[in-house]
């Protein structure tokens, strides 16, 4: 599902890769867990497997598709067909209801809405049920997002990475403002569903505790000769 091979990314100015990578293959609906420290090139290293960034050596493959070899627009698009995201800090549009901000990847992919349309016969039933699942009541379901509480935000942002059964979900520190009890109902609901969905599953994460849910470990600990981060096959 995914494949880095030799991947070298640094930022415009800085003297070194924050990135460094010789190989790492992740197989289609493993679960998979990345811890490092923080401030240890985390959310970069999500943003080069999602096609955000590109690096400027080696290649980042998704299903077969190296991300480098599209144009901004494509990697765009492909990225809305066959990725859901739940970023540390949600990104939810703050002006948008959380059914609406739901239904984004629906507006943005022709194949996200066919999937959804086929589960639930709409996509906005699709998102309800979703938002059901993810325990966020009826009432909340129109309010702005702007005007949910973290917790709330943060289920909403689930059912948006989960909506239209994307072949890989990617999580980034999701659950780093939660106390234990929230923390353990959303690792419960989010490896459920990527189940159900057989979605493959990069979560990144400090908190080691959390490691014993996932198929696999990846430690990002490693520090190259170029002060970037190695993980092995």
């Amino acid at each position: 599902m995914i494949e880095i091979d030799d991947l070298r990314f640094a930022w415009r100015g800085a003297a070194a890769d924050c990135i460094a990578i010789d190989w790492l293959s992740v197989a289609s609906g493993e679960r998979v867990f990345l811890y490092g420290p923080s401030g240890g090139g985390k959310s970069t290293l999500l943003g080069l497997l999602a096609g955000v960034l590109v690096p400027h050596h080696g290649h980042v493959s998704l299903q077969g598709t190296d991300w480098s070899s599209l144009s901004g627009a494509d990697r765009d698009a492909y990225r809305a067909d066959h990725v859901g995201y739940i970023f540390q800090q949600f990104n939810l549009l703050p002006y948008l209801s959380a059914m609406d901000n739901v239904l984004l990847p629906c507006r943005f992919s022709a194949k996200r809405r066919a999937r959804a349309t086929a589960e639930a016969g709409s996509p906005r039933e699709a998102a309800r049920s979703l938002l059901e699942r993810v325990g966020l009541e009826p009432a909340l379901r129109t309010r702005a997002a702007s005007m949910l509480s973290v917790g709330q935000q943060q289920r909403v942002a689930a059912a948006r990475a989960l909506i239209g059964h994307p072949e890989v979900v990617i999580a980034d520190e999701p659950t780093s403002a939660l106390d234990a009890p929230l923390r353990d109902a959303f690792m419960d609901l989010l490896l459920g569903q990527c189940a159900a969905a057989g979605s493959t599953l990069v979560f990144v994460s400090h908190d080691e505790r959390l490691a014993a849910r996932f198929d696999r470990v990846v430690p990002l600990a490693g520090i190259n000769h170029s002060g970037g981060l190695k993980a092995p096959p």
